[in-house]
């Protein structure tokens, strides 16, 4: 029978911690499956920890506590949760009781479909309409048409993954929302439910407008991962060559103006522009040269292999 691990980070949420463990008690208790759940404490000022032990020591059978010795932001809290627990599947979840521990059974069910990975849309989301949602709703817009990973509600961290799936996606820096992404990438399927959503009783959000800025930042490093890590020599190169063609059209241009009014070739602005626009261009081209061989020697030096196998079918 397969195991579930339940993985929540959490930073400064004293107050909400006792409420959200019997809430997952309700909810996972009745399933008859084995389980537990990874709480990381991600630097938490308040008393987190406190209240983590102590839900340890009342059931260390079901509770794993990790604490990271400062704040380093939820992604690695999340990574640490992921490397720390040992379930077949792992759910992640908010730690303020605004995700709803009573939707890991339909997550499961979803799962279940084929899915390999299942995230949660809180269509009715009780946050404030102008600073949270309506952000919110233009960047899930973005990420999936840049992406082409067609998902409502990227932010909600409710999101049930096979482990196999996890395995195979290493998070860096703040990028834990694209993790249905980067599992897509690894050729995992990615299903999406309907989740409650309830406002925040105690606690502060961590989060703020600044938060857009680092999404769209986030979001050209993940293009780029995504379509242009292998072959790089694409996106340089490809600039590279409509920077020169760009060039000689202008230089075209005022080599007829030249011969035709008489105009002076050098005394124009436009000569220095495209001279300038020719060997950023060349140098574009030999960067993605460069990246290409850099490509080349890290999978070769360590032995990666260029893709990833879901199952081998033969008649032995």
């Amino acid at each position: 029978m397969q195991k579930l691990s339940i993985v929540i980070p959490v930073y400064n949420e004293e107050q909400n911690l006792p409420e959200l463990w019997g809430q997952i008690r309700a909810a996972v208790e009745p399933l008859g499956m084995p389980w537990d759940a990874t709480f990381v404490d991600d630097g938490s000022r308040d008393g987190s920890v406190a209240v983590l032990r102590g839900l340890q020591v009342a059931d260390p059978k079901h509770v794993r506590v990790v604490v990271l010795n400062r704040n380093y932001g939820q992604t690695a809290a999340i990574s640490a949760g992921i490397d720390h627990s040992d379930g077949d599947i792992v759910v992640l979840m908010d730690s303020d009781l605004q995700n709803d521990p009573a939707d890991i059974p339909n997550l499961l069910a979803e799962l279940d479909k084929g899915y390999d990975v299942v995230s949660g849309w809180r269509k009715d989301r009780q946050d404030n309409a102008l600073t949270r949602n309506l952000p919110s709703r233009w960047a899930n817009w973005l990420i999936s048409k840049v992406t082409g990973v067609e998902l409502h509600d990227y932010g909600c961290t409710l999101k049930a993954y096979r482990r196999e799936i996890l395995d195979k996606v290493k998070l860096y820096g703040e990028m834990h929302r694209f993790i249905p992404v980067y599992a897509h990438a690894a050729g995992a399927k990615v299903g999406e439910i309907v989740v409650q959503h309830h406002a925040r009783k105690h606690g502060k959000a961590n989060y703020g407008l600044e938060r857009i800025f680092k999404v769209i930042l986030d979001l050209i490093t993940v293009k780029f991962l995504m379509s242009y890590s292998k072959k790089p020599i694409y996106l340089f190169g490809g600039v590279g060559l409509i920077l020169m063609a760009i060039s000689v059209v202008v230089l075209l241009w005022l080599a007829i103006r030249r011969v035709a009014a008489g105009i002076s070739v050098l005394g124009s602005p436009f000569f220095q522009i495209s001279v300038m626009m020719f060997i950023l261009g060349f140098l574009a081209i030999l960067l993605g040269l460069i990246a290409e061989l850099l490509i080349r020697t890290y999978y070769e030096a360590q032995g990666k292999p260029t893709y990833n196998v879901r199952e081998v079918i033969q008649t032995k």
